[in-house]
Protein backbone atom coordinates (compact mmCIF):
# COMPACT_ATOMS: atom_id res chain seq x y z
CA UNK A 1 0.00 0.00 0.00
CA UNK A 2 1.09 3.76 -0.53
CA UNK A 3 2.67 5.25 2.72
CA UNK A 4 0.13 7.67 4.34
CA UNK A 5 1.89 11.53 4.18
CA UNK A 6 0.03 14.25 5.68
CA UNK A 7 1.27 17.46 3.45
CA UNK A 8 3.13 20.35 4.35
CA UNK A 9 -0.06 22.06 5.19
CA UNK A 10 -0.87 19.97 8.09
CA UNK A 11 2.33 19.82 9.59
CA UNK A 12 2.75 23.37 9.80
CA UNK A 13 -0.79 23.87 11.29
CA UNK A 14 -0.28 20.75 13.97
CA UNK A 15 -0.34 23.42 16.56
CA UNK A 16 -3.37 24.67 15.13
CA UNK A 17 -4.89 20.70 14.82
CA UNK A 18 -3.69 20.39 18.25
CA UNK A 19 -6.04 23.46 19.84
CA UNK A 20 -8.79 22.52 17.52
CA UNK A 21 -8.96 18.98 18.86
CA UNK A 22 -8.10 20.25 22.66
CA UNK A 23 -11.38 21.05 23.07
CA UNK A 24 -14.37 18.24 24.49
CA UNK A 25 -17.05 19.91 23.06
CA UNK A 26 -15.50 20.93 19.18
CA UNK A 27 -14.58 17.30 19.33
CA UNK A 28 -17.90 15.57 20.08
CA UNK A 29 -19.14 18.09 17.22
CA UNK A 30 -16.52 16.88 14.67
CA UNK A 31 -16.75 13.50 15.02
CA UNK A 32 -20.57 13.76 14.46
CA UNK A 33 -19.64 15.89 11.67
CA UNK A 34 -16.85 13.30 10.09
CA UNK A 35 -19.63 10.48 11.09
CA UNK A 36 -22.26 11.97 8.51
CA UNK A 37 -19.89 12.54 5.84
CA UNK A 38 -18.73 9.23 6.15
CA UNK A 39 -21.94 7.45 5.88
CA UNK A 40 -23.17 9.91 3.15
CA UNK A 41 -19.87 8.65 1.00
CA UNK A 42 -20.61 5.14 1.84
CA UNK A 43 -24.04 5.96 0.18
CA UNK A 44 -22.24 7.32 -2.52
CA UNK A 45 -19.74 4.71 -3.87
CA UNK A 46 -22.72 1.96 -3.32
CA UNK A 47 -23.93 3.69 -5.76
CA UNK A 48 -21.02 4.03 -8.08
CA UNK A 49 -20.91 -0.27 -7.45
CA UNK A 50 -24.19 -0.16 -9.06
CA UNK A 51 -23.44 1.73 -11.93
CA UNK A 52 -19.72 0.91 -12.77
CA UNK A 53 -19.41 -1.96 -15.76
CA UNK A 54 -15.80 -3.40 -14.08
CA UNK A 55 -17.05 -6.24 -12.25
CA UNK A 56 -13.62 -5.97 -10.12
CA UNK A 57 -14.02 -2.47 -9.16
CA UNK A 58 -17.82 -3.22 -8.04
CA UNK A 59 -16.19 -5.60 -4.98
CA UNK A 60 -13.79 -2.43 -4.40
CA UNK A 61 -16.48 0.03 -4.05
CA UNK A 62 -18.68 -2.09 -2.60
CA UNK A 63 -15.99 -2.75 0.05
CA UNK A 64 -14.77 1.03 0.24
CA UNK A 65 -19.04 1.70 1.08
CA UNK A 66 -18.75 -1.03 3.72
CA UNK A 67 -15.67 0.77 5.32
CA UNK A 68 -17.23 4.29 5.01
CA UNK A 69 -20.36 2.89 7.32
CA UNK A 70 -18.02 1.79 9.40
CA UNK A 71 -16.27 4.36 9.87
CA UNK A 72 -19.27 6.58 10.24
CA UNK A 73 -20.32 4.11 13.42
CA UNK A 74 -17.37 4.11 14.86
CA UNK A 75 -17.13 8.07 14.92
CA UNK A 76 -20.66 8.25 15.95
CA UNK A 77 -20.17 5.48 18.87
CA UNK A 78 -17.11 7.59 19.97
CA UNK A 79 -19.13 10.96 20.06
CA UNK A 80 -21.71 8.97 22.25
CA UNK A 81 -19.19 7.97 24.90
CA UNK A 82 -17.79 11.57 25.43
CA UNK A 83 -21.10 13.40 25.04
CA UNK A 84 -22.48 12.54 28.56
CA UNK A 85 -19.15 14.02 29.99
CA UNK A 86 -19.60 17.57 28.66
CA UNK A 87 -20.76 20.86 30.57
CA UNK A 88 -23.56 22.77 28.96
CA UNK A 89 -20.98 25.38 27.98
CA UNK A 90 -19.00 23.18 26.30
CA UNK A 91 -21.54 21.99 24.04
CA UNK A 92 -21.38 24.58 21.39
CA UNK A 93 -18.45 26.00 20.35
CA UNK A 94 -16.16 27.15 17.58
CA UNK A 95 -15.30 24.14 15.62
CA UNK A 96 -12.55 25.30 13.00
CA UNK A 97 -13.96 22.90 10.37
CA UNK A 98 -11.76 25.35 7.80
CA UNK A 99 -8.73 24.00 9.60
CA UNK A 100 -9.78 20.45 10.30
CA UNK A 101 -12.04 19.21 7.78
CA UNK A 102 -12.07 15.54 7.80
CA UNK A 103 -12.59 13.93 4.81
CA UNK A 104 -14.48 16.85 2.50
CA UNK A 105 -13.81 15.21 -0.29
CA UNK A 106 -16.31 12.77 -0.68
CA UNK A 107 -18.82 15.77 0.52
CA UNK A 108 -18.57 16.71 -3.65
CA UNK A 109 -18.75 13.37 -5.11
CA UNK A 110 -20.51 13.15 -8.31
CA UNK A 111 -21.75 9.39 -8.94
CA UNK A 112 -23.95 9.64 -11.95
CA UNK A 113 -22.23 10.48 -15.37
CA UNK A 114 -18.94 9.97 -14.14
CA UNK A 115 -16.71 7.84 -15.70
CA UNK A 116 -14.53 4.98 -13.76
CA UNK A 117 -10.97 6.65 -14.38
CA UNK A 118 -12.78 9.84 -13.27
CA UNK A 119 -13.66 8.72 -10.31
CA UNK A 120 -11.13 6.57 -9.23
CA UNK A 121 -8.72 10.00 -9.50
CA UNK A 122 -10.87 11.79 -7.35
CA UNK A 123 -11.34 9.13 -4.74
CA UNK A 124 -7.28 8.60 -4.84
CA UNK A 125 -6.84 12.39 -3.99
CA UNK A 126 -10.02 12.88 -1.95
CA UNK A 127 -8.57 9.74 0.43
CA UNK A 128 -5.32 10.69 0.14
CA UNK A 129 -6.00 14.02 1.90
CA UNK A 130 -8.02 12.40 4.11
CA UNK A 131 -4.89 10.09 5.17
CA UNK A 132 -3.05 12.96 5.90
CA UNK A 133 -5.63 14.55 7.99
CA UNK A 134 -5.86 11.81 10.15
CA UNK A 135 -2.33 10.97 10.63
CA UNK A 136 -2.00 14.15 12.43
CA UNK A 137 -5.16 14.33 14.26
CA UNK A 138 -4.35 10.65 15.53
CA UNK A 139 -1.01 12.59 16.69
CA UNK A 140 -2.49 15.27 18.40
CA UNK A 141 -5.30 13.33 20.10
CA UNK A 142 -2.42 11.44 22.12
CA UNK A 143 -4.05 12.24 25.06
CA UNK A 144 -7.61 10.70 24.53
CA UNK A 145 -6.80 6.96 23.97
CA UNK A 146 -10.00 6.65 22.76
CA UNK A 147 -10.73 8.15 19.93
CA UNK A 148 -6.25 7.94 18.87
CA UNK A 149 -7.52 4.30 18.81
CA UNK A 150 -10.73 5.46 16.61
CA UNK A 151 -8.64 7.84 14.13
CA UNK A 152 -5.68 4.67 14.04
CA UNK A 153 -8.39 1.93 12.70
CA UNK A 154 -9.56 4.62 10.05
CA UNK A 155 -6.29 5.52 8.82
CA UNK A 156 -5.91 2.13 8.04
CA UNK A 157 -8.15 1.83 5.86
CA UNK A 158 -7.94 4.91 4.12
CA UNK A 159 -4.38 3.87 3.03
CA UNK A 160 -5.93 0.69 1.56
CA UNK A 161 -8.81 3.33 -0.22
CA UNK A 162 -5.84 5.10 -1.30
CA UNK A 163 -3.75 3.10 -2.84
CA UNK A 164 -6.30 0.73 -3.99
CA UNK A 165 -7.66 3.59 -5.96
CA UNK A 166 -4.07 4.33 -7.15
CA UNK A 167 -3.96 0.68 -8.10
CA UNK A 168 -7.29 0.41 -10.51
CA UNK A 169 -7.06 4.17 -12.15
CA UNK A 170 -3.27 2.74 -13.66
CA UNK A 171 -5.38 -0.34 -14.40
CA UNK A 172 -8.15 1.09 -16.07
CA UNK A 173 -6.63 4.15 -18.02
CA UNK A 174 -2.63 3.06 -18.20
CA UNK A 175 -2.26 5.95 -20.69
CA UNK A 176 -4.27 8.83 -19.03
CA UNK A 177 -3.90 7.98 -15.09
CA UNK A 178 -1.85 11.12 -14.96
CA UNK A 179 -4.03 13.34 -16.91
CA UNK A 180 -6.73 12.36 -14.94
CA UNK A 181 -4.72 12.81 -11.69
CA UNK A 182 -4.63 16.73 -12.88
CA UNK A 183 -7.83 17.28 -13.66
CA UNK A 184 -8.87 15.83 -10.44
CA UNK A 185 -6.24 18.38 -8.74
CA UNK A 186 -7.92 21.28 -10.77
CA UNK A 187 -11.55 20.13 -9.49
CA UNK A 188 -10.64 20.35 -6.10
CA UNK A 189 -8.60 23.47 -6.54
CA UNK A 190 -11.60 25.18 -8.06
CA UNK A 191 -13.92 24.11 -5.40
CA UNK A 192 -11.16 24.97 -2.42
CA UNK A 193 -11.63 28.30 -4.25
CA UNK A 194 -15.43 28.34 -4.58
CA UNK A 195 -15.44 27.38 -0.15
CA UNK A 196 -13.08 30.55 0.42
CA UNK A 197 -14.86 32.83 -2.12
CA UNK A 198 -18.11 32.37 -0.64
CA UNK A 199 -16.62 32.48 3.23
CA UNK A 200 -15.29 36.16 1.80
CA UNK A 201 -18.65 37.07 0.13
CA UNK A 202 -20.53 35.65 3.47
CA UNK A 203 -17.90 37.96 5.47
CA UNK A 204 -18.35 41.25 3.37
CA UNK A 205 -21.85 40.91 3.45
CA UNK A 206 -21.84 40.80 7.07
CA UNK A 207 -19.42 43.86 7.30
CA UNK A 208 -21.58 45.74 4.85
CA UNK A 209 -25.24 45.05 6.62
CA UNK A 210 -23.10 45.96 10.14
CA UNK A 211 -22.37 49.47 8.40
CA UNK A 212 -25.53 49.94 6.97
CA UNK A 213 -27.10 49.42 10.57
CA UNK A 214 -24.15 51.60 12.14
CA UNK A 215 -24.31 54.20 10.19
CA UNK A 216 -27.85 54.82 7.94
CA UNK A 217 -30.31 53.60 10.65
CA UNK A 218 -29.23 56.44 13.60
CA UNK A 219 -30.34 59.16 11.29
CA UNK A 220 -34.01 57.60 10.72
CA UNK A 221 -33.76 56.84 14.63
CA UNK A 222 -33.07 60.71 15.22
CA UNK A 223 -36.13 61.95 12.61
CA UNK A 224 -37.90 59.52 14.18
CA UNK A 225 -37.48 61.01 17.28
CA UNK A 226 -37.91 64.87 15.83
CA UNK A 227 -41.34 64.34 14.64
CA UNK A 228 -42.22 62.20 17.82
CA UNK A 229 -41.75 65.41 19.91
CA UNK A 230 -43.74 67.43 18.00
CA UNK A 231 -47.04 64.83 18.38
CA UNK A 232 -49.28 66.27 21.19
CA UNK A 233 -49.45 63.99 24.12
CA UNK A 234 -52.51 62.18 24.59
CA UNK A 235 -55.71 61.24 22.53
CA UNK A 236 -56.85 64.34 20.85
CA UNK A 237 -60.31 64.81 18.73
CA UNK A 238 -59.85 65.08 14.90
CA UNK A 239 -60.75 69.01 13.99
CA UNK A 240 -63.83 69.05 12.07
CA UNK A 241 -65.16 65.66 13.73
CA UNK A 242 -68.08 66.51 15.63
CA UNK A 243 -71.25 63.49 14.42
CA UNK A 244 -70.94 60.55 17.26
CA UNK A 245 -72.49 58.38 14.69
CA UNK A 246 -69.70 57.45 12.73
CA UNK A 247 -66.34 55.71 13.77
CA UNK A 248 -64.19 58.15 11.78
Amino acid sequence: MLRVRPSWLDRFLRPLHRWVWSDAGRRVSKLLRFAETEADGGRDLARAAELSPDALLRRLYLRHAQDEQRHATLFRERARVLLPGLPDSARRRFEGNWVSPGERGLDDLRVDGTPDDALLAFLHLSEKAAAGRFAIYQEVLSTDPGTHAVFGEVLADEAFHMSYTHAQLARIAPRKHGLRLWEARLSRLWKAYLRVATAVAGLLGTVLLLLQYLLLLPPFVLLARRAARREPRGWSERRGSTSMQSQY
